[in-house]
């Protein structure tokens, strides 16, 4: 293969530079290597996409249902999201011109923050969070407020978002809230919600709702801000986590019409629309498989209270998650404190992986993530080897 020349080499968008790939990827990348590890690494349901659901896209394929629908998604899958968002979670938008079928919840944060941002706006960020959120409001030309919530139990006070507000003024445009949260799994209540609703409702700003967990809630109900403010609520979700379809690649929008209608001008340059096939499994998940969650979540609440109580016994301080499948927990004082460090040392002498905290943003240093979206005998495993690694340490 022809080397690039150097001329070429430098052109490219250089706001790239200013991001880095990601550290969950990267960093399990790094660790992939050292044989027989155990991964708790990557948010990967490790159960099955229901059989019903299946059978749907293996119909569409036999009646040929492979050919472009429309930008925003079908009409059936776009009635489904309907259906799902009003029963489930008593949200109303109208699947003509409020909803918009998505590449994941990956483009629908993309395809938005391209909708919404200008050069130079900001966005308000509470951290530690996903680590692709950052990125993508930076290569967009957008600034990042970080919003570091380690002290606030790893929840966005309302006292915190006003003093942010006050500080930065007109230019913030839109405030991402992702709950239940990745890394921590920290659930915000009814009255959290409403209160930082009320406080929103009084700038001219978006608040992105990234709610892709909120069918792994554990003995709480969620709610979301758009029940408050919907008016200024962009709306995220999808089936990735929901129905263990990661690599379906479905996620949806819904907001108000005209920036819904401004965010599907975004879409259809980016992708055109989503697979006919995979709109048509999405869609039997959305009209049909509501209670689908249900045993799912009875397998991940199992699994949360298990490595919860083993992690407790070895000194680890962990919040106990109220949904998603993540535990967050501070690495114990008497071992090291870099949180990278010791993710490597636990990958190649306890042959464990697990994602440095310090990968979700400010607030995340010194603490690891814990995925138990894996097995029942992996992560009984995984408990075990990391126990006989502490004892080994005294």
């Amino acid at each position: 293969m022809p080397n690039l020349s150097p001329k070429l080499s430098r052109v490219y968008n250089h706001r790239l530079d200013l991001v880095k790939p990601s550290g969950i990827r990267s960093f399990d990348k790094q660790i992939s290597d050292v044989d027989g590890i155990i991964k708790l690494t990557i948010g990967e349901p490790d159960l099955n996409t229901p059989d019903h659901i299946k059978e749907a896209a293996i119909k569409a394929i036999q009646d040929n249902d492979t050919h472009y629908s429309a930008q925003p998604g079908t009409i059936e899958l776009r009635n489904a999201i309907h259906h799902y968002l009003s029963v489930a979670r008593g949200l109303e938008y109208d699947p003509q011109s409020e909803i918009i079928a998505t590449i994941g919840a990956t483009e629908a944060l993309y395809a938005t923050f391209e909708t919404i941002l200008n050069p130079g706006d900001k966005v308000i960020l509470p951290t530690p969070t996903f680590a692709l959120y950052e990125p993508i409001v930076t290569l967009l030309g957008g600034e990042v407020i970080n919003v570091d919530t380690s002290k606030d139990n790893f929840v966005l006070t309302p006292e915190r978002l006003k003093e942010v507000l006050a500080k930065e003024g007109d230019s913030v445009k839109a405030i991402l809230l992702n709950y239940p949260g990745n890394p921590t799994g920290v659930e915000f209540s009814e009255s959290l919600i409403k209160s930082l609703a009320d406080i929103i409702k009084e700038h001219d700003m978006f608040v992105l709702s990234d709610e892709i967990y909120c069918e792994l809630t554990y003995g709480v109900e969620h709610h979301s801000i758009a029940e408050f403010i919907p008016e200024q609520t962009i709306y995220i979700n999808g089936v990735s986590k929901s129905h263990a379809m990661t690599g379906w690649r479905i996620g949806y929008i819904a907001g108000p019409a005209d920036i819904v209608k401004k965010i599907t001008k975004t879409h259809a340059f980016m992708v055109t629309c989503p697979p006919d096939v995979d709109q048509a499994a999405a869609a039997e998940a959305l009209q049909n498989g509501l209670d689908d969650p249900i045993s799912m979540r009875e397998i991940y609440k199992h699994r949360r209270d298990y490595i919860s109580d083993r992690l407790a016994k070895m000194n680890f301080k962990t919040a106990l998650p109220e949904g998603a499948f993540y535990i967050f927990a501070k690495i114990p004082a008497n071992l090291e404190q870099d949180d990278v460090k010791f993710g490597l040392t636990l990958a190649n002498e306890a042959r464990v992986g697990v994602i440095p905290g310090s990968a979700f943003g400010p607030g995340g240093e010194g603490y690891i993530r814990m995925s138990y979206a894996a097995s029942d005998e992996d992560i009984k495993t995984a408990m075990d080897r990391i126990e006989e690694f502490l004892a080994n340490q005294l």
